[in-house]
């Protein structure tokens, strides 16, 4: 295995066949099994493993039948639960006699791995489970006949909807079908289908076992689907913490199949991911970092006696946890209040702001909320030099952020004839360049990273308002929108997303800070109080533009308008841009 330097290889004698088994690590240190799917072999985990191997004893193993493990004879009947629970327990005793392992797998690897979690027999032997692309057929089946018993529209519609989703279970039961479609054209081609759809980059898998791999892991579904569904357990219930990550773009596995877990998991923890079914090959980093993380927990739960347990909360902690987020601006208003709420979802938090003790008090504060870790960085985004060393830094100590957050801004208000070249300079410096430099130098890592990622953006409604009382700042606001648009065409084949936000008045401390041209000093401090007040009677909380900041990167939306009045001039600028122009030739209220 080339792409794991150190790598140990043994084989295990079990049922009458002989299973290929790979260490890598400490074999002092606590254990963490790996378990393939269908139709892979143990290298689809070799990027996890690699990034495990440094703190844990990382184990792989071919299932029989794969890879270099040896097939049973006859096919038929030789791949049944409870034969891979026995394959899968001589390991754990081959790897690590005297303590229980910590057990991942993804595919039908989770499918026997959630057997393992919940049969007696098992009990000791394992640690926690981390799950990941399918289901327990048990849990499957009474989801099944739970839908089935007590028909509704919505149940109706996820059975159908499953049902579509799982048309290769159907395909796999055919006499003889797929072993020649696998040992045919499909074997020759789908590395290319794996690259092309799933964008799975190229290396040491697939292996060139994988048409006998295909053609024998059919067997997997034969052995077990029918009998498990049509006759599930009614004690499927799991005695050690489970981890479940969910990838959202999953075309194989509906979300909705793990609706009931928590009925039959005591101790669950949920994770999403947006991203398609080959995680272990596409998203290495973040799984790597989320079994790490849940089996750091769980083996200090088990020192400790307490049961595991998770800082984050909230409806976003599962698609947050542990990822790194970058906050510009965050000294105050919704830059703040961004970072909290990324910390309270259990984000680790970067909050940059040129106030370094705003930056510091905001880190400090997302520490308390739920961050595990949190940094302040006093840098002011219009300085290139700055941004360039800040990116730097942060790639180095703490890694590439998953999700980038360019709020910084000032406010600027007044007749364009009396806005100087100066002022517009500093305008566009920090409201358009600053968001310029942070896409640029942290988009272009996640790029560089091939494993995805998120922008946001802050933009205004005065993005799609004109103003004749805000040309500058308008101006700057209407070209990050449109940044943001063309950034979101060019980076969606690298799975990154971007987002503008786009809030109205919110009450936020821009405006204490907001520069008055064609004014002098006391003119500009009425101004400045007269706005203040405006903002404060409004009363819109900078916490409702961070709540759709984090939505906006879940559900990956590209323009989000955020107060009423930003809703209303969205609708105006395509229905009626008329009406916005005549309002835009009238007197502002300050």
């Amino acid at each position: 295995m080339r792409d794991l330097p150190g790598a140990r290889e043994r084989r295990v004698a079990t049922g009458g066949i002989e299973l290929c088994v790979v260490e890598l690590g400490d074999p002092e240190r606590p254990t963490i099994v790996l378990v393939h799917g269908y139709p892979d072999s143990k290298e689809v985990w070799t990027r996890v493993a690699a990034r495990l191997a440094g703190e844990w004893h990382v184990v792989l193993y071919d299932v029989r039948g794969h890879g270099g493990s040896t097939a049973p004879k006859p096919l038929r009947g030789g791949f049944t639960l409870e034969k891979l629970t026995d394959d899968f327990l001589a390991v754990a005793d081959a790897v690590s006699p005297d303590r229980p392992v910590h057990v991942v797998g993804h595919d039908w690897g989770s499918v026997q791995s959630w057997e393992f979690a919940t049969v007696r027999r098992t009990e000791g032997r394992i640690a926690s489970f981390t799950s990941m692309s399918g289901p327990s057929l048990d849990h499957f089946g009474h989801w099944i006949k739970r839908r089935v018993n007590r028909p509704t529209p919505r149940r109706v519609g996820q059975l159908l909807g499953q049902g579509a989703k799982s048309w290769y279970v159907y395909m796999l039961h055919t006499p003889a079908l797929p072993e020649l479609a696998w040992r045919g054209p499909l074997g020759k081609r789908w590395p290319g289908i794996l690259e092309r759809l799933e964008k799975v980059p190229p290396g040491d898998y697939p292996t060139p076992s994988l048409p006998n791999d295909a053609a024998h892991g059919a067997w997997l579904y034969r052995d077990n689907v029918r009998s498990r569904l049509r006759r599930p357990r009614t004690d499927a219930y799991a005695h050690v913490p489970v981890q479940l990550i969910t990838p959202t773009g999953d075309v194989f596995l509906s979300e909705q199949l793990y609706d009931d877990l928590e009925s039959w998991v005591p101790q669950l923890t949920r994770r999403s991911l947006p991203a398609k079914h080959w995680v272990p090959r596409t998203r290495p980093d973040q799984l790597a970092s989320w079994v790490g993380e849940f089996a750091t927990a769980v083996e200090s739960a088990r020192t400790t006696g307490a049961p595991v347990e998770s800082r984050a909360h909230g409806p976003y902690a599962e698609w947050f946890g542990g990822r790194l987020v970058l906050v510009t601006g965050a000294a105050g208003g919704i830059g703040r209040a961004t970072a909290l709420a990324f910390a309270e979802a259990g984000a680790r938090v970067v909050a940059v702001d040129r106030d370094a003790e705003g930056a510091e008090r905001t880190a400090e504060s997302a520490r308390v909320a739920g961050a595990p870790e949190a940094w302040a960085e006093a840098v002011d985004v219009s300085d290139e030099q700055a941004m360039e060393k800040l990116a730097a830094r942060v790639a180095d100590e703490y890694g590439v952020v998953d999700v980038l957050v360019n709020n910084a801004g000032i406010g600027l208000s007044g007749p364009f004839l009396e806005t100087t070249p100066e002022d517009w300079r500093n305008v566009l410096d920090v409201n358009l360049w600053g968001v310029i430099h942070g896409c640029r130098l942290f988009g272009r890592q996640m790029a560089e990273r091939g494993q995805g990622g998120h922008i946001v953006n802050t933009a205004s409604a005065a993005a799609f308002q004109p103003s004749r009382a805000l040309p500058a700042y308008s101006t700057s606001k209407a070209a990050v929108l449109m940044l943001s648009e063309c950034l979101r065409a060019e980076l969606a084949e690298k799975s990154i997303g971007v987002s503008a936000i786009c809030p109205g008045i919110v009450n936020t401390g821009i405006t204490s800070t907001a520069r008055f041209v064609g004014t002098d000093a006391a003119e500009e401090q009425r101004l400045r109080a007269r706005a203040g007040k405006l903002y404060g009677a409004r009363n819109y909380p900078p916490e409702k533009v961070a709540e759709a900041v984090l939505r906006a990167v879940v559900r990956n939306q590209a323009v989000v308008p955020v107060t009423p009045e930003s809703h209303a001039a969205r609708f105006l600028s395509r229905v009626g841009p008329g009406v916005l122009r005549g309002i835009a030739r009238l007197k502002p209220p300050l």
